[in-house]
């Protein structure tokens, strides 16, 4: 029979702010939810430059073994911390694997095509890491993550999350129903709450105030005709979520008269609201009608301070 649990991949780099999301999974999930938690530490690796010298003396090849081996105590230590954070919070030792591997491309590279060898449904991982010079700093490694993560639903972790609240961002796109539906597969079995949020564009967003104003019932005639289009697409995602197996109690849904920026309208309800997560597609529709992924995603993931950002392709 297929196993159908949920599989978690969580880079780590050492520091304290990456064991933040070791703190989102035990809020979201807990240690009573059956899944796959993957840690993984990519240790950093010299300059080939250097390590494929043949002209070493013996100290320096002494000295080049002593670095490889230390820096494999390393990624021991910092898996091991992880490990033991979370059978202390309740997790089963055998749903919990410590992985480390040296780094062959680019950390940021090596964490997707592992994850995506190992079909995980999605990585988790802190925005922010080790400060100063360092190659695996989770915040330049995490930049790089939403982009090669095309195939591969990626949760970037803004800080400590406290809210089980989930935001789903839509709009009317197949893309976000995809983001429905992977919010659907990870949330059930959960305790979540969720709320499918749409903000509908003010046409503020296309012309200048100055243009419309005079214009009222040309605003309201585009409201109606906006939230009709949009209506079938939150039944749909609602009944996602349902087929999913949330309950009609986990779920709610929310249209509002959007301002001139849709990722503003996003993170306001998110902070107003007390939310802890929120969910996106990574592209949405045509440039001429509404965009997720781009400035609207960047701009929320600039902003996601105490929050968590799921992107989802």
């Amino acid at each position: 029979m297929e196993d159908l649990k949920k599989s978690i991949v969580i880079p780590l780099d050492g520091s304290k702010n990456s064991l933040n999301s070791l703190d989102y999974l035990n809020l979201m999930f807990g240690p009573e939810h059956e899944m796959h938690v993957h840690l993984l530490h990519v240790m950093p690796s010299l300059p080939p430059l250097l390590t494929d010298d043949k002209t070493m003396d013996r100290k320096l090849r002494s000295a080049l073994a002593s670095v490889k081996r230390k820096n494999k105590e390393i990624a021991e230590r910092i898996l091991a911390e992880a490990v033991e954070i979370l059978i202390d919070k309740g997790f089963k030792e055998e749903s919990v694997k410590p992985h480390y591997r040296q780094c062959e491309s680019t950390i940021a590279r090596d964490i997707y095509f592992w994850a995506k060898n190992k079909r995980a449904d999605t990585i988790l991982m802190s925005k922010r890491g080790l400060t100063g010079f360092n190659p695996f700093v989770m915040g330049a490694i995490s930049t790089r993550l939403v982009e090669y993560c095309g195939d591969c639903p990626l949760w970037i972790v803004g800080g400590g999350v406290r809210s089980k609240k989930v935001l789903i961002a839509v709009d009317s796109s197949k893309n976000a129903l995809r983001a429905v539906d992977h919010a659907g597969f990870m949330l059930s079995g959960t305790d979540c709450k969720a709320t499918i949020f749409y903000t509908m564009r003010n046409l503020r967003h296309f012309v200048p105030l100055e243009a419309i104003e005079e214009a009222p019932a040309l605003e309201e005639f585009w409201r109606n005709k906006a939230g009709r289009q949009i209506a079938p697409y939150m039944k749909k995602a609602k009944k996602t979520l349902l087929d999913a197996g949330l309950s009609e109690d986990q779920i709610t849904t929310k249209v509002i008269d959007g301002s001139r920026s849709p990722a503003d309208d996003i993170l306001n309800e998110a902070h107003e609201n007390s939310f802890g997560t929120i969910i996106l597609g990574r592209r949405g529709l045509s440039k001429i009608k509404e965009l997720f992924m781009g400035s609207v995603t960047r701009k929320i993931l600039n902003s996601s301070v105490g929050l968590t950002v799921w992107i989802v392709q």
